[in-house]
């Protein structure tokens, strides 16, 4: 056994003995190739090299620190920002499609674009990784204090200034719907713990210590990811499959983004909306349920409030007991001229409208631009819309079907957000999300997107119903099952029931609260350790 780890001991010395550019680079390496965990690829498998290569890495930068306190959490900030450099960057890359839409105006900021957000997400891994390196030992604990600064990191970079919390590390095991279930207890930020803790646990076999020590270690992270799939198990074989008395109608046309504000289509697009929304019922529909139609977000492309016309051709293929909610621009004057809305609309089967709710979490540079004056000045403008930008609504808000059936309107990345789920007497029905992605092409940004919205449910047992105009639209229930769903670039119509709302679960009561503070018990447990002499004793 002994000479079996002494023939892989070649790999921890590849990263443990690199030196300078060399270091740096394999940091950067170690990040951009744990992008694979996410989907669309989903190989969560190869964390258990990466992040064992990374603190490895921190292990010998850190010993050539020695004790001096500011000099490690240098470095553990330049290592832990390339890191997160190269997640980012791997990660995001697919943002610069947007510029490509209208390549004739954008296509020169791509590459600033692609580049600038990923520099700045960084910031946050590099902090994380900075206090874990400040309070390094050469214990088995070590694993526990970088993987709690990376998750109180992580935590902050979703929750900072607008906040953005896209590919937080509990989506490496998004696709595996087993080992998701944790969220119920822990949210994102506790999976995405575990999933460090255990990836990262094979680092302790390169340690300096006796074998059945660095076994047992690793057989403890095992237990946990047994417990995991356990309780993944256990949950899913006790889901229920109930539905509601409401039927749920997706309207997925599939339009070009290079079509969508094209003046001289604008009726040809609306046409498609209105066909498709009158097409014969199939899949699960029921003959006499109340039904509600969802089209995508700024679907309709015109002011619907300026068109009245349009009102009545919608009331016209609506007919009896249905319902429209649609995604729309909306304009309202005010002072200093006209302000913008993302918004979304109810229309009522008469052709009311009978339910608003305007985009709180607007995008940066893409509805809204900060610094605007300043940026303006060097051609830097809004680059998600005809308009020159958005307004941001008041606040998040339930809407209600007129068969009295709640739900939380979400537009695009609102999605990405963990929900704040209110008292147990106003829990929604279900989560509506209108989005579109048709900016982003057959990137992995769509697949990353939903994997995203189909945590939601997870964590908090509401079902999702998700309608993106070009895909991916679906139903998926309070266990984050899909029910229903239609693919990237698929032009169709979904059919379904709407799932019933489950039991709250622990996260949708509690929040993050929990591991938050558990993650702060953590670093101070690693504080008092190292206070002791025998500190660096095991």
């Amino acid at each position: 056994m002994h000479s079996i780890f002494q023939k892989l001991s070649i790999l921890p010395n590849a990263f443990l003995l690199s030196w300078g550019w060399q270091r740096r680079i394999l940091c950067l390496f170690c990040g951009a190739f744990s992008v694979l965990a996410l989907p669309p690829f989903s190989l969560y498998l190869v964390l258990f090299l990466t992040l064992p290569g990374f603190i490895w890495i921190l292990d010998g930068a850190i010993e050539s620190a020695q004790s001096d306190h500011r000099k490690r959490a240098w470095t553990g900030f330049v290592l832990g920002w390339l890191f997160g450099f190269g997640y980012f960057l791997a990660g995001l890359w697919w943002i610069g499609s947007a510029f490509l839409v209208e390549a004739e105006r954008y296509a020169w900021l791509m590459p600033l674009a692609v580049l600038a957000m990923p520099l700045g997400l960084a910031f946050f891994t590099g902090l994380g990784t900075a206090l874990a390196a400040a309070l390094w030992t050469d214990r088995r604990h070590r694993i526990l204090l970088l993987t709690a600064c990376l998750t109180l990191s992580d935590w902050l970079r979703g929750n900072v200034l607008t906040g953005f919390p896209w590919n937080s590390f509990g989506y490496a095991v998004s696709d595996n719907l087993v080992l998701s279930q944790v969220a119920s207890v822990f949210g994102i930020y506790g999976l995405g713990f575990l999933v460090l803790c255990i990836c990262a646990a094979p680092a302790i076999l390169a340690d300096a210590r006796p074998l059945k020590q660095r076994l047992g270690a690793v057989a403890v992270a095992g237990a946990v990811l047994v417990s995991m799939a356990g309780y993944g198990f256990v949950r899913l074989g006790s889901a229920a499959n109930d539905v509601a008395d409401l039927d749920i109608r997706i309207v997925q046309p599939s339009i070009d983004q290079k079509d969508k504000w094209q003046p001289e289509l604008r009726d040809r697009i609306f046409q498609t909306y209105l066909d498709m929304s009158e097409a014969p019922l199939g899949g699960s529909a029921r003959v006499g349920v109340p039904r509600l139609v969802v089209w995508p977000e700024s679907a309709i492309p015109f002011l619907l409030t300026q068109e009245p016309g349009a009102l009545l051709r919608i009331a016209r293929v609506l007919g009896e007991n249905a319902e429209l909610a649609t995604g729309a621009i909306r304009v309202e004057a005010g002072e200093g001229g006209s302000h913008y809305y993302n918004s979304i609309f109810k229309v009522s089967s008469s052709g009311d409208i009978t339910g608003l709710y305007d985009k709180v979490r607007l995008v940066p540079f893409g509805e809204f631009i900060p610094f605007k004056d300043v940026l303006k000045r060097i051609g830097v403008s809004n680059l998600a819309g005809p308009m020159e930008g958005f307004e941001a609504g008041y606040s998040r808000r339930s809407l209600k079907t007129a068969g009295s059936f709640s739900f939380l309107p979400m537009i695009c990345y609102e999605i990405i957000f963990p929900v704040e789920v209110p008292e147990r007497n106003k829990i929604p029905a279900f989560l509506l999300n209108v989005t579109n992605d048709a900016w982003f092409g057959r990137t992995p940004g769509p697949y990353q997107h939903f994997a995203q919205a189909r945590m939601r449910t997870i964590e908090t047992g509401i079902p999702l119903i998700r309608a993106a105009n070009t895909g991916i639209s679906a139903i998926v229930d309070g266990y984050g099952r899909v029910i229903h769903k239609l693919s990237i670039f698929e032009k169709g119509v979904i059919d379904g029931n709407l799932p019933q709302r489950i039991d709250r679960t622990i996260y949708g009561s509690f929040g993050d609260i929990f591991v938050i503070i558990s993650m702060l018990c953590i670093v101070v447990f690693t504080v008092i350790v190292r206070s002791k002499p025998s500190s660096r004793v095991n």
